[in-house]
């Protein structure tokens, strides 16, 4: 079959593979759609030390059921399915919880599984056995699917910070999790929205979203429009999906009191450290949680708002390439010119 490798940075090629088996206890799926996230962007040009070269690369699949060998009762042969991807082991601490995002032996597909840039993918019995395999419900394309696992880490943040009807919501980062973040906000009801985006490109592609306000913090006043924003209080919620220092640590005085904070996005490795004044924090009650990944839940839920057309699917997939036009999509997502790009086998 063909599939996406990595073997190391900018070492990344199409290549005849081995079709794999069908995994004792696991499925055999046909890839039908496969989104490329900004970690195979980043994974591409400097490399990953949780990717196990060489290796498949590609997380945010949809495909269908080929050949079953598990005790699996939710989808059988024929049946759509997505994944979350980051497999967990089922019995640590952080399993028990119910945090499998964070397990201790987290093994996540298209790093330490072959992933899902490939024409097929052997999911194994691990994320069977620990609910990772969701079936796709009627009325969603494969294309909208594979959406389900960018979504869902969304999810998890306007979970983790309590976004509910009436907010008022500042995105910090126009991006594709910017704006999936932003549809989920919408759907959960936040009153108001505001972006902050520092590319004029991104900022043209988030109008088409429709926030009440878009800000460019090289030439706003940030402090003082989000406070003219949300009646002076501050927002109620601010989520920083940008990975970039300077938001991070500005991000601090646009948030009101007893608000929350949510660093969504990652800082490169090595350049993660911010400064940071405590007593903002302190005197104003401030909240500061962060998200990384996703459960099985979260997956579910990812679904149910694409189901019902809360989250505007047609917007957020911008380009659907062949799977050989990789690299186009590598190009599309650093020339600023898309949000998520779809390889199709």
């Amino acid at each position: 079959m063909k599939a996406v490798v990595f073997h190391a940075p900018l070492q990344v090629h199409l290549e005849e593979v081995k079709k794999p088996e069908c995994p004792p206890g696991g499925l055999l799926v046909e890839i039908e759609a496969c989104g490329v996230c900004g970690t195979d962007l980043k994974s591409y040009r400097h490399g990953n030390s949780r990717i196990q070269a060489p290796q498949i690369i590609g997380h945010e699949f949809c495909g269908h059921i080929i050949e079953s060998r598990a005790d699996f009762r939710e989808a059988t042969v024929g049946d759509r399915m997505v994944m979350a991807t980051s497999v967990s082991c089922g019995h640590c601490y952080f399993c028990h919880q119910g945090w499998t995002n964070l397990c201790d032996s987290v093994a996540p597909m298209g790093f330490s599984y072959a992933g899902g840039m490939a024409e097929f993918v052997a999911i194994p019995e691990r994320a069977i056995k620990n609910g990772h395999v969701i079936k796709v419900p009627e009325g969603i394309s494969s294309e909208q699917a594979a959406l389900s696992e960018p979504l869902s880490c969304a999810v998890n943040a306007a979970e983790t910070t309590g976004i509910k009807e009436k907010d008022t919501v500042v995105i910090v980062g126009a991006g594709p999790m910017g704006l999936i973040n932003f549809e989920v906000a919408r759907a959960r009801g936040a009153e108001k929205i505001a972006i902050i985006e520092v590319s004029s490109q991104r900022r043209r592609i988030a109008r088409r979203f429709g926030p009440d306000l878009i800000l460019d913090p090289t030439q706003d006043d940030l402090i003082s429009r989000i406070k003219q924003f949300s009646q002076d209080r501050g927002a109620d919620v601010v989520i920083v999906a940008a990975p970039s220092k300077e938001a991070h640590e500005q991000a601090f005085s646009l948030v009101r009191k007893k608000g929350v904070l949510c660093l969504f996005a990652s800082l490169p490795a090595g350049k993660s450290t911010i400064a940071v004044d405590s007593r903002v924090i302190h005197y104003r009650e401030l909240t500061i949680v962060a998200t990384s990944d996703s459960t099985p839940q979260q997956v579910r839920q990812a679904l149910r708002l694409l189901k019902s057309g809360q989250v505007r699917a047609d917007l957020l997939v911008t380009h659907t390439l062949p799977l050989k036009d990789f690299k186009q999509a590598f190009e599309l997502m650093e020339n600023k010119e898309s949000l998520r790009v779809v390889l199709k086998p």
